[in-house]
């Protein structure tokens, strides 16, 4: 039985980046994957493509012959893709019993009210194939109270319209010591629990945008300053407070954490997906395992939102100076120099970024990755313990 990764989100959330990685990463840890890529706009994959949407159709052609923008042509292609069903099935009938990878378009028409998307997914699993819904946000949203609302209602709804096991993803995780400070701990927004402590910050930064000079007061339930503005003064209280009971009534939404070149971040994961998607008690080394022995099994590497806010708030730079003194250790093993291995090691002429070290950690989607997979196959071998790595053409 196949299974498989549905990749969505908004644009800028690290979808690509995300297949490249988790691509990288199940090839390290022996599981054959393939990605398919189902974005027509998407024309430099930093992945090797096992199926691509544009052998089909192409966004060119459509805005051509349909007179359609950008964004509708996109809508057309999955369109496309629907009515031609069969050309996907046909090509995923080569790729076997391979994990797949979908990376799917950026419009988040496709994920909350537009059908196509839905329907090729429901196809799929009528083909046999175990999905997971990944709904991956950059962590950015979290610098605002109002567009982390905004990514809680788009991920609710996303939930709704998908109807399939389904993971919601802070990715870029590693990028949260360069924000504001949040008023709350990671905790508070992963779990999505007592969203009415946000309301008053809420109402402060849509006051803010009407006023320019305001007292500041300290919040009673919390060690945050909030702008002493009554939360009652602003017009949107009513919606915001509606808002707010809605989403914690279906109690639906909470998040994972995601740092893509952090080795742990991605195996901590990719757990989670397996217990989502089923993988865990259907493959080779957990078949015959009981749910009782699943769920209880002690070798499994955990990281809840206490450790990400340590490793990337707290002690990120202590943290990344002892990984770094361990690369060095590995390194020295493998018969490399201390200077070439860390966070931006050069690895037989090409650079080699792992563990997230980096400061802004992160990556863009249009990162070219070294097709060679005999080099890969090296360099996966000589720094197999460092993290997840991201090759780029020197």
């Amino acid at each position: 039985m196949p299974f498989a990764q549905l990749v969505i989100g908004p644009p800028g959330s690290g979808k690509s980046t995300y297949c490249d990685g988790m691509h990288q990463f199940m090839s390290a840890i022996g599981r054959k994957c393939s990605v398919v890529n189902l974005d027509p706009a998407n024309d430099r994959t930093s992945y090797p493509v096992a199926l691509d949407v544009r052998d089909l159709v192409t966004l060119d052609e459509i805005m051509d012959t349909e007179d359609l923008g950008p964004n509708g042509s996109v809508l057309y292609a999955l369109e496309e893709l629907e009515h031609n069903f069969e050309w996907l099935e046909e090509g995923l009938k080569q790729l076997g019993e391979d994990y797949i990878l979908f990376d799917c378009p950026g419009q988040v028409e496709l994920f909350t009210h537009h059908s196509s998307l839905r329907n090729i997914f429901f196809r799929l699993q009528k083909l046999g194939y175990r999905l997971v819904v990944l709904h991956l946000t950059d962590s950015y949203v979290l610098a605002k109270p109002s567009t982390y609302i905004s990514a809680l209602l788009l991920a609710l709804r996303s939930m709704l319209q998908m109807d399939l096991p389904h993971l919601n993803v802070l990715t870029k995780i590693d990028n949260l010591a360069n924000y504001p400070d949040l008023p709350f701990n990671l905790d508070f927004y992963t779990e999505v629990h007592s969203l009415s402590f946000l309301l008053p910050h809420l109402a402060a930064e849509q006051n803010s945008r009407f006023s320019s000079h305001t007292e500041t007061k300290k919040h009673p339930q919390s060690d945050s300053v909030v702008p002493d503005s009554d939360p009652a003064t602003t017009k949107f209280e009513a919606l915001n407070q509606a808002i707010v009971e809605l989403i914690e009534d279906f109690s639906l939404v909470g998040f994972e954490t995601l740092a893509v070149e952090d080795k742990k971040s991605m195996m901590v994961l990719l757990r989670a997906i397996d217990r989502a998607g089923g993988f865990a008690f259907g493959s080779a080394e957990g078949a015959n395992d009981t749910v009782w022995q699943i769920a209880m099994r002690q070798d499994a590497v955990t990281m809840d939102a206490r450790d990400v806010q340590e490793r990337w708030l707290e002690r990120r730079e202590e943290m990344d100076e002892e990984e770094r003194k361990a690369w060095e250790e590995e390194g020295k093993g493998f018969g490399f120099e201390a200077a070439n291995v860390g966070p931006q090691a050069e690895v037989a002429g090409k650079s080699v970024k792992g563990g997230g070290a980096e400061k802004g950690g992160g990556m863009n989607d249009d990162e070219d990755y070294d097709e060679d997979p005999k080099e890969l196959e090296k360099i996966r071998a000589a720094m197999k313990d460092s993290g997840i790595k991201i090759v780029r053409k020197g």
